[in-house]
Order: structure tokens, then sequence, then C-alpha cells
């Protein structure tokens, strides 16, 4: 800006020389146009830079703008988004809340339905045990007391069985035990005791059946039909006398000579005692005792030999009957089912105080 105004300052500078003003004159001028050129250039070149820096700056701003704009939109939106998740993680906090109190109060459920079930698999066991028990106490009652080897081993098999269906790891030791008191059993040599017992009863039975050598019974003597009036009735009289006078002694043919012969009265008293005999002998037989078993049947034996007529069907049968029991023998050892019955009681024990 000072290079475009020379003029006021040369004058000053040359005042002597008026001569030469005229020609530097075209020299300054043609020495300012290039300036004012390249003046120009360098306005132009700043003015396209800034307008270049201006474009730009306006293309960032509004690039920058919109940036915000869609940031806000996105913040907006993450927002609502948030918010949305919020309600929703609450609500899911409130559900999750609702299943903790179900899960909680099926749990408790839970428990007490397993209490109630142990409760009711402990009483169902001691149940199954207290009659298992009562089954084989009956069961060793009849094995030691009538020799029913068969009532014990039902009852061992049938305790057996039930011990299976509840198919617990617990009741293994017990059923070992009851199978070998079963394999036991099995083993022991048979006696028909309840046979032998129906048989003595059968004999006792037929006792009144038998009959004496001399059984002493009223005859009835048919009355003769005679003519009526006087002479018929002298006859029946007569008749009826003579009739008396003949059951005042009787003959008969015995085949024994030895036989021994008994008074109306006596006889009952022979029936009776050798009923007696055949039940004692029944008792020795349920009790085990077979010197008595024999014993009663050798003397009812006897007396019916000697008292009664062996040649009758009764009396055989009833010898041939006595004869087959004195040849059983009663003395025959049984096992026991003591292990199995204590082996019950035991682990019933062991249960009660297991649960106390």
């Amino acid at each position: 800006m000072n290079e475009s105004n020379p003029d006021p300052v040369q004058p000053a500078a040359e005042p002597e020389e008026p001569s030469g003003r005229s020609g530097r004159e075209p020299q300054a001028k043609n020495s300012r146009v290039p300036l004012m050129l390249v003046l120009l250039a360098a306005i132009a070149v700043v003015c396209w830079q800034w307008y270049d820096t201006r474009s730009r700056i306006d293309g960032i701003r509004e690039e920058l703008a919109q940036r915000l704009r869609a940031s806000d939109r996105a913040a907006n939106e993450s927002r609502v988004l948030a918010q949305q998740a919020l309600e929703g993680a609450r609500e899911a906090q409130g559900k999750l809340s609702v299943l903790d109190n179900k899960i909680a109060e099926s749990q408790s459920q839970q428990v007490a339905l397993e209490a109630l079930y142990q409760e009711l698999s402990r009483s169902h066991d001691e149940w199954a045990l207290a009659e298992i028990e009562q089954m084989l106490t009956v069961a060793s009652q009849q094995l030691q007391l009538a020799g029913n080897v068969q009532a014990a081993l039902l009852a061992l098999r049938t305790a057996e069985g039930r011990l299976a269906r509840s198919d617990r790891p617990q009741f293994i030791p017990l059923r070992r035990v009851l199978n070998r008191d079963i394999e036991r059993l099995k083993a022991a040599p048979s006696l028909d005791v309840t046979g032998m017992a129906l048989r003595l009863d059968q004999l006792i039975a037929g006792v009144d059946a038998m009959p004496l050598h001399f059984d002493e019974r009223t005859l009835t003597v048919p009355k003769p039909a005679g003519p009526t009036g006087a002479s018929g009735l002298w006859t029946r009289v007569l008749t009826e006398v003579w009739g008396e006078m003949k059951q005042l002694v009787r003959i008969r043919s015995m085949d024994q000579p030895d036989a021994a012969l008994l008074a109306p009265t006596q006889s009952y008293f022979l029936r009776q005692n050798l009923q007696l005999r055949l039940l004692d002998a029944r008792q020795a037989l349920l009790a085990r005792d077979p010197a008595r078993f024999r014993s009663d049947l050798e003397t009812a034996r006897a007396w019916i030999t000697r008292y009664y007529d062996i040649h009758a069907k009764t009396t055989a049968a009833a010898l041939t009957n006595l004869k087959q029991l004195e040849a059983t023998s009663i003395n025959v050892e049984l096992p026991s089912i003591a292990d199995s019955l204590a082996a019950v009681r035991n682990f019933k024990v062991s249960r009660e105080k297991a649960v106390r």
C-alpha cells in the first residue's frame, strides 16, 4: 500500500532535477503493474483459500451438525430403548420375584412331601415288619408244637415276598436270613403230623362202632299170635314165661377162648378209656413225644385185641391204622426259624433307634 503512492515523496527528494522526472515516470508505471498483478493474484489466492476454507468449514459444520443430529436421534433412541429395557428389567425382576416365591413354595412343598413320604414309608415298613414278625411268631409256634413245616415255609415265603416287593436295599440282609431258613426247611424230613392227627381223630370217632367180643344186647322175642279166648290167653302167658326163662341163660360160641368178657356197665368205661388213650396219643404226637405216643398206641391196640371182635371190619381197620401209626417215627429233628424271627426283631429295634 505504501508503494502505490510514491509521488509526494519523490518531488521532495529530487527538486533539482526537473528535466529527468519525465523520463523516470514510465519506468515507475511499468514497475507498478507487475506489483499490482502480484497483489491481485495474492488477493485472489487469499480469497480463494478463504472461500475454500469457508466452504470446508461450512461442510464440516454441516457434517458435524448432521452427525450431532444423528447422535441426538441415536441418543434418544438409546434413551427410549434404555427406558424400555429398564421397564422390561423391572417387569422381569417382578416376574423373577414371583418365580422365586413359587420356587421357594414348591421347595417347601417338596420338603413337606418328602417328609410325608418318608413318614408314610416308615409307617408302611413298620407295619410290614410287624406283620412279618407276627407271621413268623405263629409259624415258629406251629413248627415247635405241631411240627407244621408247610405252615412255616408258607410264612417265610410270604415274608420274603413282602420284602421283595418293597425293593429296599436295607432289607437285603433280612431277606438273606429268610432265604437261608427257607432252604433249611425244604431240606428237612417231612412228617405229616396233620394227617396222623386226623387218622387218630377217625379212630377216636369209630370206637363206639367197634363191636366187643361179648356185647350184651336186649333181644326182642316176637310174641306169637294165638287164638283169642281163654285158651289163647293161657297159651300167650305160657309163651311169655318161657321166653323170659330163656333170657336168663345164653350160650354162645367164642372163637377166642381167652377173650375177656365184660359186664354191660363195664363196656361203657372201656370205650371211654380207649378214647382217652387215643386222645393222649394225639397230644403226644403234637408234643413230639415219641415214647408216650408209642406207649399209648400199643396200649390201645392191646385193648382192642383183647376186648373187641377183631373179625369185624371196623375193628380190623382200626388195628391196621394203629400198626401203621406205630411204625411211623415222629422223632424227627426239625430246623427252627428263630434266626429269621430274631433278624426281624433286631431290624425293628435298629430302625427305631435310627428314628430317635
